[in-house]
């Protein structure tokens, strides 16, 4: 039916009637936001299972006395924080705490970081089936099971028939009891590496050529230009590297498959000895409360790591600013 419009009155145009515009969608691509949460429903409820759900499982553990056998099993008892103050006081836990600590400094701050970054910078100006052939090689040890990786180094330091050992002619040389420590960190430095070398090949691959090219020009030396002009590009990456490949390693339950935490417990570090003390021990209560101490200083660590990136970001932007101006 053709719209009809009312007579203009005199000194006045006559203007037809117009629809009202209809009002903009609430999200970007105008599904709604009815339609939007049941996209996401589905891993929502996936996160609430597998994330949310044993997290406030293991919190209400963590404040009672929950064994696997005994009475606690039947019907356990509301203990607060003593969980807490049991493990603040626990030579056990405190002991297990710094072996993480060391072995996340020796394997993934110093050894997986720093090597990562030499492999990169020396992989940048290669090129052919060389390159290809090392990368492959590298990255075999990140992608094959940790079992396997395991077994590998099991045999690599055995005391009787070990590659190593023949390699330097030490026989009966028992490197995982006489330096255990030092050998759960090369292996994780081996198992590892191959992560910091792709992040930092990515991020060397975003220096301005020209800055390089440039930097020669003036008679830099090699150190020069890494200090003065790569490090400072790729400084962002560097820190997100370490925030992640520190959070692994602090959560690594690896070494276990290669000396189980010990001998004498000398390389129980603390997702072993939650192990040990939970389902080993059977003290559920005590080893959630652990754990709940374990995620604290998970969440220090990531927290120092974001605010060296919050600062580099502001020093980023203060930059861009004083271009401008």
């Amino acid at each position: 039916m053709a719209a009809t419009t009312s007579p203009a009155e005199p000194g006045t145009s006559a203007e037809p009637t117009r629809a009202p515009a209809p009002a903009p969608a609430s999200d970007a691509v105008g599904l709604g936001r009815r339609r939007a949460a049941g996209f996401i429903a589905p891993a929502l409820v996936l996160i609430a299972l597998f994330l949310v759900a044993p997290a406030l499982w293991t919190l209400y553990l963590g404040a009672t006395d929950y064994r696997l056998t005994g009475l606690p099993a039947i019907d356990p008892s509301f203990v607060g924080l003593d969980n807490i103050k049991q493990a603040l006081g626990d030579d056990g836990f405190l002991k297990s705490l710094w072996l993480t600590l060391l072995f996340v400094a020796g394997s993934a701050v110093i050894g997986q970081a720093v090597l990562g970054f030499v492999l990169a910078w020396w992989m940048r100006e290669r090129a052919g089936w060389l390159k290809g052939l090392f990368e492959a090689l590298v990255m075999l040890s990140w992608i094959l099971p940790s079992s396997v990786v395991a077994f590998l180094w099991i045999a690599f330091l055995d005391r009787d028939g070990g590659t190593l050992n023949a390699l330097l002619h030490t026989p009966g040389a028992a490197w995982l009891l006489d330096h255990p420590m030092l050998s759960i960190i090369v292996y994780n430095i081996w198992r590892g590496t191959a992560f910091s070398m792709m992040l930092y090949s990515a991020a060397l691959g975003n220096v301005p050529a020209s800055h390089l090219e440039t930097a020669r020009l003036v008679g830099a030396s090699r150190w020069e230009q890494l200090r003065d002009v790569v490090f400072p590009c790729v400084r962002g990456h560097v820190l997100t590297n370490l925030l992640l490949i520190s959070l692994w390693t602090f959560n690594d339950f690896s070494p276990y498959l290669i000396t189980a935490g010990g001998p004498d417990g000398k390389t129980e570090t603390l997702p072993v000895f939650i192990y040990q003390t939970a389902l080993g021990s059977g003290q559920l209560g005590y080893g959630a409360a652990i754990s709940l101490l374990m995620l604290l200083v998970n969440l220090v660590v990531a927290f120092v790591y974001l605010r060296l990136l919050g600062r580099k970001k502001k020093e980023r932007a203060t930059a861009k600013e004083a271009e401008a101006a």
